[in-house]
């Protein structure tokens, strides 16, 4: 079994205990402004989603000391479009929670950074205060992918819908997504190949908001996508792991 499906039987049994617990759901937790995220990486420009990270499969602790709410903040006043959250909590030690009340102190849109793999799950992140949803090609079938594109757009949710590949990326336009997420990390061996991105550009239409995932780490990064016409980048552990994330981040662009 591989990571990936390790990570899937994880969720499984982690959404069976939820749906038991039920949901409780907040009013002012709901989207006020449907699809904040979108809309904000639709402005021109260059993007920056700045992740919120503790651990990761493949680098362990990223953040021994981590102040997600401070982090959170920094990310904001740097002039990030949005705050990617992670809320798996087995392999990469996030929470719910972290995303909640980060929600409570920042303005700008947040993804919920999990694997979604249950309707569930996108009330859930309703609940919790996030603007966006992650959804992974390699983990969904093509009906899963449009039946969870069309709640989360019920619920005024956007969805980032990632692909791997060429085919992954056919599945994600195929379902209606109206932003994508290349992934240059293959989920399967963990792997990175930041070209990735630049090769698989030109499959999406114009009117698809573009953004790169993992592996970026400099300027000359940012520069490479910006000259292939990508619109955004996700960034996580090169963020994390800076002492100065102000600093960090203004040294990308």
């Amino acid at each position: 079994m591989n990571i990936l499906d390790k990570i899937v039987a994880s969720t499984e049994e982690r959404v069976r205990r939820d749906k038991l617990v039920g949901l409780s759901c907040m009013s002012d937790t709901l989207a006020s402004v449907p699809f904040r995220f979108e809309t904000a990486l639709r402005e021109p420009g260059f993007h920056f989603i700045c992740e919120v990270k503790k651990a990761s499969p493949s680098k362990g602790i990223i953040a021994p000391d981590f102040p997600y709410l401070d982090i959170a903040r920094e990310y904001e006043e740097a002039g990030a479009t949005a705050i990617s959250v992670l809320t798996e909590p087995d392999f990469f030690l996030g929470s719910d929670l972290y995303l909640s009340e980060i929600r409570g102190v920042v303005d700008i849109p947040l993804l919920r950074k999990d694997f979604t793999i249950d309707p569930f799950q996108i009330e859930q992140a309703a609940c919790i205060g996030a603007d966006a949803i992650l959804l992974i090609c390699a983990i969904l079938s093509a009906s899963h992918l449009t039946e969870y594109i069309k709640l989360a757009d019920s619920l005024g949710l956007s969805s980032l819908v990632e692909a791997h590949d060429e085919d992954e990326l056919r599945l994600a336009l195929q379902a209606g997504a109206r932003v994508v997420g290349v992934n240059n990390r293959n989920l399967k061996t963990f792997s990175i190949d930041t070209g990735n991105s630049a090769r698989l550009r030109k499959l999406v239409p114009d009117d698809v908001v573009f953004v790169s995932e993992s592996g970026i780490e400099s300027s000359e990064d940012i520069a490479f996508l910006r000259q292939n016409g990508i619109n955004a980048a996700l960034i996580g552990e090169t963020l994390m792991r800076s002492k100065d994330k102000k600093a960090a981040l203004a040294g990308l662009h």
